[in-house]
């Protein structure tokens, strides 16, 4: 097992590096059409889901978790006006599950905006809802956030799972690129994000146990830092995860010293804009995986503790 104190490093460095550059999670109301308004409310989603789970595992450290609720702070007065971004682009695609999406994570830390929890009910109460094309994965997603806003799963997410690529157990050989990242995402909604590992069905979770070490091995050898992270987290959602100590010293090595995290092989160059959008998510990641992993692997050691006290 790698050091726990290399893992929870990560993540400090990632958490401090997004505070520092917390003005790139930003809005472009006056996008083109053609772009999409909601196409950067991506980023402050994931921001709000990763900073829950940091709060969720209380494994972070009190700057840590300072400058993760300064960051969620910003996100949601300055960069969502206290929801009313969210409100606007609700109205501009009436029937987007973004918006929604967006919203769920911050309530869930306590910032509520009446006007979304309304449009949130009435989509869900409308067939169009159902109808909007989106892969199996991300509608098991949407079916996982309706439960925990507490609307009924429309459709159940036991419906779901067998349509994702990963409920389908594909062939090992062929799980690269966005497949890899339909398999990381099944996993993170049926484990709400690393909060219910029971959530993963067995047969899941025998498969990934069997295949996981070689794709980590993969995407190490090439470098890429974002599909590791996420393969990362999936490890630490596995009953027995393996904290792969050969990948965490690569990863972590991959990590900028002011803890930006590439996305493949070395940080881009360009504009800060243009480098935050290419570099936040593999650092959103980092985080991720690293509160993650530090949570299992102090769990572990309690458990070896609490075994050596029991009497032979």
């Amino acid at each position: 097992m790698t050091s726990t104190r290399l893992v929870h490093d990560v993540g400090v460095r990632a958490i401090e590096w997004l505070h520092a550059h917390r003005e790139g999670f930003r809005l472009e109301p006056d996008a083109d059409p053609e772009t999409g308004f909601l196409q950067r409310f991506k980023p402050v989603g994931e921001l709000a889901l990763i900073c829950a789970v940091l709060f969720r595992e209380g494994v972070a450290g009190s700057r840590q978790a300072a400058l993760a609720r300064q960051l969620l702070d910003h996100a949601w007065r300055n960069t969502l006006d206290g929801g009313r971004m969210l409100v606007r682009g609700q109205r501009v695609e009436p029937i987007s599950p973004v918006p929604f999406e967006v919203y769920l994570p911050f309530r869930e830390l306590g910032y509520r905006q009446p006007e979304m929890e309304a449009a949130a009910r009435l989509n869900h109460a409308l067939r169009s809802t159902e109808a909007f094309a989106m892969t199996p994965t991300r509608r098991l997603g949407l079916s996982a956030f309706q439960r925990r806003f507490g609307l009924p799963a429309r459709p159940p997410e036991a419906e779901l799972v067998d349509r994702t690529w990963l409920g389908r157990t594909p062939e090992p050989w062929t799980v690269e690129g966005h497949i890899a990242y339909d398999v990381t995402h099944t996993v993170f909604h049926l484990t709400d994000w690393g909060e219910r590992p029971e959530g993963l069905p067995p047969r899941l979770a025998g498969y990934l146990a069997t295949w996981l070490p070689a794709w980590i091995d993969d995407w190490l050898d090439l470098r890429r830092w974002d599909l590791l992270g996420e393969l990362l987290v999936v490890d630490a959602c596995l009953p027995h995860p393996t904290l792969d100590t050969r990948a965490w010293e690569g990863f972590a090595a991959a990590q900028q010293p002011d803890g930006a995290m590439p996305a493949v092989r070395t940080m881009p160059e360009g504009e800060p804009e243009d480098v935050f959008d290419i570099v936040y998510h593999p650092t959103l990641v980092a985080a991720f995986a690293s509160v993650l992993a530090t949570s299992r692997a102090l769990s572990r050691l309690t458990g070896d503790a609490a075994r050596e006290q029991e009497p032979a």
